[in-house]
């Protein structure tokens, strides 16, 4: 049986080799849908030991990085075994990095953890235009909008998207990340919540739906 304590600390230790090992021979085992959740709960205990070293300034930017690919990576093995059963869906979250920024680092990490979490998430890329926002918004009722930037002018492109969505009618709950983030342009912007770690932002798309 997988040992989901050491995977959990495969994957906070960075130890691709390991996790893959451990991950492989679980799959060849023939698990059940419960039990390959339960490794994904596994694998994301592990991403919060990878940023809670972070914010503790043991691991780095690249780290984050590699982390995110090593949890989209696990994941891809074990869809097989999660099937595609719509009730295996969270909830919809559309994201993407606000116009005038072209930085996906962030983007792509929350990305891979809510997609571990179950959530279906529709990537409109960077750069994107508030118009897609309000345009993808539509076509996903009731669906969560992510909004993520790293420069400073990112605050002021977040706040132009939300007024738009709001003017459109769309009634979605918005939460932003990125470096330049703070409470204060949370409320400068007009969303519902803000983060800087991609974990977090998880947890807070968790409860939305729950």
């Amino acid at each position: 049986m997988l040992d989901l304590k050491e995977l959990t600390q495969a994957v906070g230790d960075l130890e691709e080799e390991l996790v893959m090992d451990l991950l492989n021979e679980f799959v060849k085992a023939s698990p059940s849908e419960p039990e390959a959740q339960e490794a994904i709960a596994a694998c994301q205990a592990g991403m919060a030991i990878v940023g809670e070293l972070f914010e503790k300034g043991d691991y780095f930017v690249g780290d984050l990085i590699f982390a995110g690919e090593l949890l989209t990576e696990s994941i891809n093995l074990l869809k097989p075994v999660l099937g595609s059963g719509a009730d295996t869906v969270a909830g919809t979250i559309i994201l993407g990095t606000v116009h005038g920024d072209l930085h996906d680092i962030g983007k792509n990490i929350f990305k891979s953890m809510s997609e571990a979490a179950g959530f279906e998430v529709v990537d409109l890329g960077i750069d994107v235009a508030p118009e897609l926002f309000v345009k993808t918004a539509k076509e996903n009722q009731g669906c969560i909008i992510g909004m993520s930037g790293v420069l400073t002018l990112a605050i002021d492109a977040m706040k132009e998207t939300v007024e738009m969505v709001k003017a459109a009618g769309i009634d979605a709950k918005i939460i932003i990340g990125g470096n330049p983030v703070t409470k204060e342009a949370c409320q400068y912007v007009g969303a519902d919540q803000y983060t800087t770690n991609a974990a977090e932002g998880v947890k807070i798309c968790q409860e939305w739906v729950a």
